[in-house]
């Protein structure tokens, strides 16, 4: 385990934490959203209360009174194999990438135990299109996968993986 790798990822994972918090507590508690409903900022950016119990874009939405656990229960899964994966993060990138991803499914869990359902509320839109209802945790989740996805599409193999590969055939 790369011990600065490891730290840098986990600071990363509680950075994206600490503002979801914030952002969700003021979007709740400075601003109200829950009773203005959406306040809009731009021609194509809108804050809207949305309290999404499903998963990832509302999906599993009405599964029922446990959902909040079991739907929790599994991210805090998934964030523990996270864990074991940052701890063997063999470059910077993925370190970040997964601190981004834990820090934010953390984040949604939070939510889930706190009030049943996961707080979001940005909303991009322009021309009649809307995307769906997101918060910081989503983006950080999202910007971690994307980051590993290209990471995994364009990183250069290490010159003693190709000689292993090479050797099987």
């Amino acid at each position: 385990m790369n011990r600065r790798r490891f730290a840098l990822g986990a600071g990363l994972g509680l950075a994206v934490l600490a503002v979801d918090q914030a952002s969700k507590w003021w979007v709740l508690h400075g601003l109200d959203l829950p009773a203005r409903r959406e306040v809009v900022l731009t021609p194509f950016l809108s804050l809207t209360m949305v309290w999404n119990r499903g998963v990832t874009f509302g999906l599993l939405d009405g599964i029922g009174g446990a959902a909040p656990f079991v739907l929790g229960g599994a991210a805090l899964a998934v964030v523990v194999a996270l864990g074991v994966w940052l701890a063997r993060a063999r470059n910077l990138l993925t370190a970040l990438s997964i601190g981004a991803i834990a820090g934010g499914a953390v984040g949604n869990v939070i939510d889930r135990l706190r009030f049943g359902a996961v707080v979001d509320f940005v909303r991009a839109h322009a021309f009649g299109w809307s995307w769906y209802v997101f918060n910081v945790a989503d983006a950080a989740i999202v910007c971690g996968v994307a980051a590993l996805m290209f990471e995994a599409i364009f990183a250069r193999p290490s010159g003693s993986g190709l000689a292993r590969a090479r050797n099987r055939h």
